[in-house]
């Protein structure tokens, strides 16, 4: 594999990434919206501004093309909006 290949490999593994991140973030978005109705918590809120403001934020653990560290903190937000969903859905009479 010549030199170029290489580049435009990698320029294909960063672009899903970057798609995946992307992905996520609009899930992130659209669980947050679903829980406001629902009377969400002022933790899981925090949570979600936190994950959002490091996903867009130039300052990261990794450098910026490899996207692994934005994935896994908008998963793990994912992960506690849920939670949180389903809390809300048991203390909701009905």
């Amino acid at each position: 594999m010549d030199g170029s290949a290489l580049w435009w490999v990698l320029g294909a593994i960063t672009l899903a990434t970057a798609i995946g991140a992307g992905w996520l973030l609009l899930r992130v978005v659209r669980a947050r919206r679903t829980l406001v109705d629902a009377g969400m918590p002022v933790r899981d809120k925090a949570l979600f501004w936190a994950a959002v403001l490091y996903t867009v934020s130039p300052v990261d653990l990794l450098p910026d093309p490899v996207y692994v560290d934005d994935i896994g903190v908008l998963v793990l937000a994912l992960r506690a909006l849920q939670t949180a969903a389903r809390g809300a859905a048991r203390e909701k009479p009905g």
